[in-house]
């Protein structure tokens, strides 16, 4: 899981040139490449252009990462195609382009971090108080530059058993249910799934409004580049909703002292399933996977040991008798069938609580700690808090970024 730092670094004119000069490399590139198939019919490969096009401004390995985005584009275009008969492929010449740089370019002196060009080139110098990257991209935002730099995943010791786990169940309604075998939190989804109707919704408005426009007019493409800009705004705003949301969790579960995440695995939930056009809807655009990418990376960051566990009847098993239901509850609430137990609970908390169990190998087993089960503690989104925020420097800090 790599690790990924932006930092916004301005507009000067040493940075244009820099990015002209990709830029060029870039064209060169992509001239030569189109010219050769279609005089000589013949596919080259990256190795012949990158020997073919430099550039003097240039560090050589940052002239050659120009010639690989080029035959990076052209593979997704190849793959593209197969389910896409319209997809183009990359024929646009670039005046300007991203620079790369790749660890062989890059040098740290005192905080400071001195990009090399080509020679007899001043090199790129940026304040860097953190350690030196893998590699390192500056791309144009719109109003500035920004740097963008991979460090490699660290490597963190795997927890003893002994230690105090965390069983996560992943959920359509609430993005995920934590159980520690204490405490229960619960990440409220409503907001989430409020934009996720509401972009469908937009969608389908939008649409009809095009289909009425003639091909190839000026309203229907002010109404695509409009459709673009709205479904864009909603992807970030979905994206910082999910951010905030997990970060949140993660130093909560630190701070308690949890060095294991046991994650339900739902991979293969949507195969083989039928449960009426809205709930198959529902289910689709459920991002499952992007929730667990956010809490894994960000567990890991820290040192919290990351575990994806099979959670077959882990939402219809009683956490305190053991009895499995032969139905799945009713909406959010869990009631044990059997005569003698009747206990009743939060039927996410007790997924979570079951993950967790199975990974202790305790599943199905009598738990005296579900009688007195904790009431969950609910976790909502706050967009004019400055909670998230510092949740996120809690997590840089204790990852010692």
């Amino acid at each position: 899981m790599y690790q990924i730092k932006r930092v916004t670094i301005g507009k000067t004119p040493q940075l244009d040139e820099l990015a002209h000069a990709c830029g060029e490399v870039y064209t060169a590139t992509l001239v030569s490449f189109w010219r050769t198939v279609r005089k000589k019919g013949i596919w080259l490969n990256p190795k012949h252009l990158m020997r073919w096009h430099t550039s003097t401004k240039l560090h050589a390995h940052t002239a050659d990462a120009c010639v690989q985005a080029f035959f990076a584009s052209l593979k997704s275009w190849r793959k593209r195609r197969k389910t896409d008969p319209t997809a183009k492929p990359p024929r646009r010449r670039k005046w300007y382009f991203r620079v790369e740089y790749k660890h062989s370019a890059m040098s740290m002196k005192e905080n400071t971090l001195i990009l090399s060009n080509g020679k007899g080139n001043e090199p790129l110098v940026l304040d860097w108080p953190w350690t030196l990257p893998q590699t390192l991209v500056i791309r144009w935002t719109g109003t500035q530059y920004e740097a963008i730099a991979t460090y490699e995943p660290c490597c963190f010791p795997v927890p003893e058993t002994g230690k105090k786990i965390a069983g996560i169940d992943l959920g359509e309604v609430h993005m995920a249910v934590s159980h520690d075998g204490e405490q229960a939190y619960i990440l409220n989804g409503r907001l989430l799934r409020s934009k996720r109707q509401y972009r469908n919704k937009l969608i389908a408005k939008l649409n009809k409004k095009i289909d009425a426009k003639k091909k190839g007019s000026r309203r229907r493409k002010k109404l695509i580049r409009s459709k673009q800009k709205q479904l864009k705004k909603l992807k970030n705003q979905i994206k910082e909703i999910e951010h905030q949301s997990t970060s949140r969790l993660i130093s909560t579960l630190h701070r308690d002292g949890v060095q294991t995440l046991v994650i339900g695995d739902v991979r293969s939930i949507r195969q083989d399933l039928d449960v009426g056009t809205k709930n198959n809807q529902k289910l689709h655009q459920w991002s499952f996977g992007s929730i667990r990418h956010k809490l894994t990376y960000k567990a890991e960051r820290i040192g919290m040991g990351v575990e994806l566990h099979e959670e077959t009847y882990t939402s219809k098993t009683c956490p305190v008798c053991g009895k499995r239901r032969k139905r799945p509850p009713e909406g959010r609430n869990f009631q044990c069938t059997k005569k003698d137990c009747k206990w009743k609970g939060h039927r996410d908390v007790v997924g979570a609580f079951n993950i967790r169990a199975k990974y202790r190998e305790t599943f199905g087993h009598s738990h005296v700690v579900g009688v007195g089960m904790a009431t969950p503690i609910g976790m909502r989104y706050m967009p004019h808090a400055d909670v998230a925020r510092k949740e996120e420097v809690y997590l840089r800090e204790a990852a010692g970024l």
